[in-house]
């Protein structure tokens, strides 16, 4: 389980890393410097921080996500083994207490009661971990969009100013 997690999370950290690159185009062109190339290089400019800034805003919106539902799952497994846990100590008691020609039965209704509730436990932990995977896939996906965005804005930023020196 921890190295289906580590796999998962190493995953996870390749493809955000691969998802904040982004696809540089630079074309060198020689435009003159008019009034109107000067106004739409300092709009494109504009555009393309405000862009940035988005894209950093759903980056560190979309890691908070990770990090809230990772502290979750872990919060649920915890309280899934503890439950386990005390039941387990239930059921030892309930074999303490019986009668010594009981003993054999009370030790079989124990051991089942444990199997169940590590059962019980397991299924919990592991929704848990679906859960903080789930929510670390669509994170990354939110990154993804953004990085998209800011992509985008640049690609709009230098059409706008080759737009400006064709005039």
């Amino acid at each position: 389980m921890n190295k289906v997690l580590a796999t998962l999370i190493a995953g996870l950290f390749a493809t955000s890393a691969f998802a904040q690159t982004t696809a540089t185009t630079t074309t060198t062109t020689t435009v003159p410097a008019t009034k109107e190339v000067v106004k739409a290089e300092h709009e494109a400019m504009k555009d393309v921080a405000k862009a940035q800034e988005k894209e950093a805003k759903a980056v560190a919106k979309a890691d908070e996500k990770i990090t809230k539902a990772g502290a979750k799952a872990t919060e649920k497994k915890a309280e899934a083994k503890s439950k386990a846990l005390k039941k387990h100590a239930d059921a030892r008691e309930n074999v303490a207490e019986a009668d010594p020609e009981d003993r054999l039965k009370a030790e079989a209704k124990a051991e089942k009661k444990m199997a169940d509730a590590n059962l019980t436990a397991e299924k919990k932990m592991i929704k848990a971990d679906a859960k903080a995977e789930k929510v670390a896939v669509e994170a990354a996906e939110e990154k993804a969009i953004a990085a998209a965005k800011t992509a985008e804005a640049k690609a709009e930023a230098a059409a706008d100013i080759k737009k400006a020196a064709s005039k």
